[in-house]
């Protein structure tokens, strides 16, 4: 199977610092690929980069053959790949359903709408795949956190994506959240969602992917299955720890 997305040598500096350098990636369809590494390692340069959110010194980005380096962030939304952020920004005196509705109406979503459905309508199947329909007339401003994180990633999937990017959506979640997430993920990968996640919680992201993409000092230094890559010594070294001896 063909990449849909292909990631070629990709460098970023900013001023003396090299955050990222000659970074190679391919994501085919229904990969579900972890993105792990130090904090400062470049993983969210990466996104930012392939997202359109900054503009890489070097190196190339394509999505579903279409080169989409130099395209601006709404651009790359609409050709499939959306994301979330680490930091939650909603539309938070909107309710949980407006806050889905809006990118209901963005022109990708529009076009993959063929059979007619109200936005309204659209939100709320999303809200029900992610586990919020029975908040949708609740203010975001009034969500706990771990439902922010959920509502977050309803609104980037509802540009219908070929790629979803989640930047920690573990981050900042209890036991409970943390399990609720899993289980949406693993919903939308069965589905066949293409994703790619970035985060810190080993333990959360492990039980996930299928493969794993190791970073430090903007250097991908490792790429194999979950197991593979926790036996990795390299791996172990620079991002796990020194192992004993």
């Amino acid at each position: 199977m063909e990449a849909i997305l292909e990631i070629k040598e990709l460098s970023k500096a900013f001023g003396g610092l090299e955050a990222l350098l000659n970074f190679d990636m391919e994501v085919r369809q229904g990969d579900l690929i972890g993105m792990i590494g130090p904090n400062g390692a470049g993983k969210t340069t990466v996104f930012n980069l392939i997202t359109g959110f900054i503009k890489p010194d070097s190196g190339d980005v394509w999505l579903k053959g279409e080169k989409t380096t130099y395209l601006k962030p709404f651009q790359i939304v609409n050709r499939g790949m959306s994301r979330t952020f680490q930091l939650v920004d909603l539309f938070k005196e909107m309710t949980v359903l407006e806050n889905v509705m809006v990118p209901c109406f963005s022109h990708r979503a529009k076009q993959r709408r063929h059979n007619g459905k109200k936005p309204w309508k659209v939100a709320i199947e999303f809200l029900e795949e992610i586990g919020l329909a029975d908040r949708f007339n609740e203010l975001a401003k009034n969500l706990p956190f771990g439902e922010l994180r959920l509502l977050d990633i309803a609104r980037a999937m509802a540009t219908e994506p070929d790629i979803l990017l989640l930047d920690e959506p573990f981050s900042g979640l209890d036991v409970e959240d943390a399990a609720v997430l899993s289980q949406a993920i693993q919903r939308m990968h069965k589905k066949g969602q293409t994703m790619i996640i970035i985060e810190h919680r080993l333990g959360d992201l492990l039980k996930l992917v299928e493969s794993v993409v190791v970073i430090v000092f903007g250097q991908k230094i490792a790429e194999g299955t979950p197991e593979e890559i926790m036996n990795n010594e390299k791996v172990v070294n620079a991002y796990l720890g020194q192992r004993r001896q």
